[in-house]
């Protein structure tokens, strides 16, 4: 009831300043000059950190794409038959940061070569992919992908698609922001699930500019 309660207050103080929600999209109170940016790598509790602390960035939430049930919940996607995968949906301010950026930050948080899943999570509900919100976004999303690739940096082929986004679904409340609501189970997690040791193997000890 108070839960109910205090969502009617909220969607109620939404409608008087003139923004609108959906189940579907987050809600938020960006500028409508804000950019959308939707990224897979496995766990989305993981993908949120690497871009909420980015200058430019107006928020990050988790959530599903890529399926065709409507409105999935977690347990649903978790089944691996809804067709999504976990993703993060970012609002960004593309004055301040660049869609390049965004795609240097995903490339160093996921394993491009792993098509299965992510390190120890495992199924199409964890696969890697690059949603397109826009023509622009694939053109860059397609070379920064075929430059990762001529680089020779990784040992196999990067197996990323690029995909245009569909209808987003935000996830369960409990999900959002999981780095800060339970640190220390968020980092035993990391760590138990090799995520952290693989992306260093990966990639070293390299950082990306977020300016």
């Amino acid at each position: 009831m108070i839960r109910r309660s205090i969502a009617c207050l909220a969607s109620l103080l939404l409608l008087i300043s003139g923004l609108t929600t959906t189940a579907q999209q987050p809600p938020s109170a960006a500028p409508s000059k804000m950019t959308l940016a939707t990224f897979a790598g496995g766990c989305f509790w993981c993908m949120e950190k690497p871009f909420d602390v980015v200058d430019g960035v107006f928020s990050v939430y988790s959530g599903y794409m890529g399926g065709t049930t409507k409105n999935p919940t977690y347990e649903q996607v978790s089944t691996g038959r809804t067709g999504h995968t976990e993703v993060v949906q970012i609002t960004y301010d593309a004055s301040k940061v660049k869609y390049e950026t965004l795609l240097e930050i995903f490339w160093r948080n996921v394993d491009p070569v792993d098509k299965g899943g992510q390190f120890c999570d495992r199924g199409s509900h964890y696969r890697p992919e690059i949603f397109v919100h826009s023509d622009e976004q694939k053109s860059q999303a397609e070379a920064a992908k075929a430059k990762l690739d001529a680089s020779k940096k990784l040992p196999w082929p990067i197996v990323v698609p690029v995909t245009a986004a569909s209808e987003f679904t935000k996830a369960e409340e409990y999900h959002q922001k999981y780095y800060k609501k339970n640190p220390d189970h968020y980092q035993r997690y990391r760590t138990g699930c090799g995520r952290d040791a693989r992306l260093e193997a990966l990639w070293g000890k390299e950082t990306v500019k977020t300016n």
